[in-house]
């Protein structure tokens, strides 16, 4: 047991277990101690067994052609199943109810994405600076992100495309490939505007450039966060002292916009620490990344750092008003069980793969992924 512990990477496992104790005070100090507190309880606990079950095991076979396939083709039809039997909450058809258990097929098809570009590049990455390689990479990317665009969810559309776009970057891609990305991303936003995106949607875009726009309607969500953020000042009012949630007016606090309700109460200082904790996961994930195995591995790590990261970066900056609301939880922090068991199971790659590496010089990587 004290080996199995020494191995374990805690500058990545710690600050997830204390994000997780950080949500579960703040569902506590809101009253919600007998069900959604619990609930989030048992989900934690479930995640970190999972994630300790897969630091264990030998996740070689995740490089397999067929195992890829799989994963791959299964995330594809859960997607697609959500269109036959998916449940509508919050306008979107994200989920698929099993009796008490609902789950949202999102979330394991970006763990799967992750494994299949990682397995796609790493068989490429002396020929990646072709241009067809981004192509096909795209083509496997769009198929899940647009299957998801359509329940409609966009804020895990966006993260779908950001993890593609972080791990062709890390790939090496030619600065001359990134400007054909940027102008053909500028096009399809633009068509996306025109013929995709709902009319909330729309108005979320509008509210992020105009913040005050529509502060009783579409915006109101926004401007209750930012309310919440910024009353609880420097040191915050004290747990169980938010007013914003407690009194009901910051809508979806224990999930969307739980950082505004957990900032009103441990005020900046507390902002700031989940920051450090998150970018302490993240950055040691990322700075050992080059330093792994194989390119397979340091491709996955550094996918699922694009994965956590976008979710973090986005969550908290709709919460501070820099970003448009989107519905994307706070790794580790937002309430629901989906979510916490897949971003477990990351972090439990991750610490797997970088705990069995040995003594590789980062230059003997970057000789092969000029992004790193």
């Amino acid at each position: 047991m004290l080996s199995f512990l020494r191995k374990v990477d805690w500058y990545i496992c710690l600050p997830a277990i204390i994000l997780c104790v950080f949500s579960l005070f703040t569902l506590a100090s809101f009253g919600e101690t007998s069900i959604r507190f619990t609930k989030q309880l048992l989900w934690i606990v479930l995640g970190i067994g999972l994630c300790g079950v897969i630091h264990k095991i030998d996740l070689s076979f995740l490089r397999n052609r067929k195992t890829v396939l799989i994963v791959y083709i299964a995330s594809i039809l859960s997607l697609f199943l959500l269109f036959v039997s998916g449940h509508v909450a919050k306008g979107a058809q994200s989920w698929i109810k099993l009796g008490f258990l609902s789950i949202q097929p999102t979330d394991p098809a970006k763990i799967a994405l992750i494994i299949l570009l990682a397995k796609y590049f790493s068989k490429r990455h002396v020929e990646i600076s072709a241009f067809r390689h981004v192509l096909v990479s795209a083509v496997y990317t769009a198929i899940l992100g647009v299957l998801v665009l359509f329940q409609p969810d966009f804020g895990s559309a966006v993260t779908i495309f950001a993890i593609w776009l972080g791990m062709i970057f890390v790939s090496g891609i030619s600065k001359k490939h990134l400007l054909i990305l940027f102008l053909c991303a500028t096009v399809a936003f633009g068509a996306a505007w025109k013929f995709g995106f709902k009319e909330y949607q729309k108005k979320r875009v509008i509210n992020f450039i105009h913040p005050m726009h529509d502060t009783r309607g579409s915006g109101y969500n926004q401007y209750q966060a930012l309310i919440a953020v910024g009353s609880g000042q420097i040191l915050g009012k004290g747990i169980g002292y938010g007013t914003q949630s407690k009194l009901r007016f910051l809508p979806e606090y224990q999930t969307d916009f739980i950082i505004a309700a957990f900032s009103e109460e441990w005020g900046f200082v507390g902002l700031i620490l989940v920051i450090l904790l998150s970018g302490l996961m993240l950055g040691r994930m990322l700075y050992l990344a080059p330093r792994l195995n194989s390119n397979f591995d340091a491709l996955c790590v550094a996918g699922i750092v694009f994965f956590l990261g976008t979710h973090m970066v986005i969550n908290i900056g709709m919460n501070l008003g820099v970003m448009p609301v989107t519905g994307i939880p706070l790794p580790f922090m937002s309430y629901g069980g989906s979510h916490i068991l897949i971003e477990f199971i990351a972090i439990g790659i991750a610490s797997s793969m970088l705990g069995q590496r040995k003594s590789v010089e980062p230059w003997k990587v970057r000789n092969e992924f000029v992004g790193f």
